[in-house]
């Protein structure tokens, strides 16, 4: 419905969408008077419109004026061309335009939010269970819309009620940047990016799987599992102490990074051992423990941390670790899983390599051939010793299916071989967390390729099926612009300086 906003004695004409939560009226408001939303109030009857009011309360009716107090700041920028919809395009404009995902306008030190936003895009069926989801917290509602906004237009998206809803939920994500001396702000602050991912995704814990309502998605996709073991680091026939034991969730893996440090993976191995000093019970002072962890369930989203920062107190900030660590496309995570767990996991983790070997060697004589036959033969070309291509992937299926153990297949979410492709990563470019440039990188195929997002491919034209897996591209999201990064300068993402250095990646689980 039309309504009527009045601030500093103009009055304005916006939209109220009494299905939408108020920050979405609020934001509206913005966009013709300038005043930000946190800074905003809009005056009802009884008080001040709140985020979490209910529309119902007020009844609000068509021509009702609301009374707009605070400060404007500078209006937002309209496009450059008027946005365009994907229903409203032709269909070579569509065809074009959905090559290509869309970036997010900074809106002043905003990269690490953009560039995180971007990396958690990655997780299609996240996205799903986002639009199911009945619960309304501002964040849910806001990064569900925005996503959905990133997939319905062709232009760089302003996430104003993502940010706001974020700074609301997470106070420190509104801190002011005070060190031009003098005390004066100069704006917000630069933030850390892998604070940002962690703490987006801690407010989406409560949202449901899609599949099974009463289980949460992260627990179930992005959750593992550790159990620690401490034991005292003596002979245990001298002093019989017992070994500590204990487990939990865990969000994601961290890679801590010495002096001696060349590989992600041995970086984790090492974090998962470490020494540590502890008052003995049985020996009545402080004694030197080792404390060995294990995974003893994996999920199909792995987060891995490079934890590329430490606190320096001779300048009174996180220092970047500039260390050149090599972190790999594939990465084989039965090496940091318990016995138990690698024992069910093993056949299908081998068994998946043999399949992935094969499938990319039909790929390239089935692309050869059609080279050399072309396009209006190209079809005919789909069948490889006599058996179409569809039906080689329907058996590899089914024979993984029989190959998983039925713990596992059980555990909604988890992964079943412990085998992991890369396919978003966070990097920084800078000396320190809280400046700098933030920006991410996603697998092209994320975008391409419908079993990303759980849809079947078996009806899918293989010609255009190979196309995809073939492409082992990536995209760049660098704020607003997004372009196509050869898969071969992902290892210039690998750090030695303050160029841009891996900082948080995401793994998935691979399945055929």
């Amino acid at each position: 419905m039309d309504v009527n906003i009045k601030h500093a004695g103009k009055t304005h004409n916006v939209v109220l969408n009494p299905e939408l939560p108020p920050l979405h009226f609020k934001e509206a408001i913005y966009q013709v008077t300038g005043v930000p939303v946190d800074r905003m109030k809009v005056m009802v009857k009884g008080g001040v419109l709140k985020d979490d009011t209910g529309w119902k309360k007020i009844n609000p009716k068509a021509g009702q004026t609301f009374m707009v107090i605070g400060a404007a700041g500078e209006l937002p920028k309209p496009p450059e061309k008027p946005i365009t919809f994907l229903e409203d395009m032709e269909d070579s404009e569509l065809a074009e335009a959905l090559a290509m995902p869309v970036g997010l306008k900074n809106l002043g030190n905003t990269c690490y939010m953009n560039s995180t936003i971007q990396a958690i895009r990655a997780i299609p069926p996240l996205q799903l269970a986002l639009n199911k989801a009945t619960t309304t917290p501002p964040l849910v509602l806001t990064i569900r819309d925005l996503y959905n906004s990133m997939s319905r237009t062709t232009e760089p998206v302003v996430p104003y009620a993502f940010l706001t809803a974020l700074r609301q939920v997470h106070p420190q994500f509104g801190e002011m940047d005070r060190s031009g001396g003098g005390g004066a702000p100069r704006g917000f602050a630069q933030q850390d990016a892998e604070e940002a991912y962690s703490q987006i995704l801690n407010s989406l814990r409560e949202v449901p799987d899609s599949d099974d309502p009463s289980k949460r998605f992260l627990d179930q996709w992005m959750a593992g599992e550790i159990q620690r073991v401490t034991k005292l680091e003596v002979d245990p026939s001298e002093t019989p102490e017992p070994p500590t034991i204990t487990s939990e969730k865990v969000m994601k893996l961290e890679c801590h990074i010495s002096i001696n440090t060349n590989y992600m993976a041995t970086g984790i191995s090492n974090s998962l051992k470490t020494t540590l000093t502890k008052h003995s019970p049985s020996l009545g002072h402080d004694a030197s423990y080792i404390q060995t962890t294990r995974l003893t369930r994996l999920p199909t989203y792995l987060t891995v941390h490079m934890v590329r920062f430490a606190w320096r107190a001779d300048v009174g900030r996180k220092a970047k670790i500039m260390r050149k660590v090599k972190f790999p496309t594939t990465y084989d995570a039965l090496e940091i899983v318990s016995d138990d767990l690698k024992d069910k996991l093993t056949k299908v983790n081998r068994r998946l390599v043999e399949i992935e070997k094969s499938r990319a060697e039909r790929r390239k004589a089935r692309m050869r051939r059609r080279g050399l036959a072309g396009g209006a033969e190209a079809q005919a070309m789909d069948v490889d010793d006599g058996e179409p291509e569809p039906v080689k992937r329907a058996k590899e299926r089914e024979e993984i299916d029989n190959l998983v153990d039925p713990a596992i297949k059980a555990d909604i979410g988890a992964s079943w071989s412990g085998l992991y492709d890369l396919v978003a990563i966070v990097t920084h470019k800078g000396a320190a967390a809280d400046s700098g440039h933030y920006i991410g990188f996603a697998k092209k195929s994320v975008f391409h390729d419908p079993s990303y997002s759980g849809a079947p491919v078996a009806d899918m034209d293989i010609n255009a099926l190979d196309t995809i897996e073939a492409d082992e591209d990536w995209y760049k999201f660098d704020d607003d612009k997004v372009s196509v990064f050869p898969k071969d300068k992902l290892g210039t993402l690998d750090g030695g300086g303050e160029d841009s250095s891996a900082y948080v990646l995401v793994y998935r689980s691979r399945f055929v």
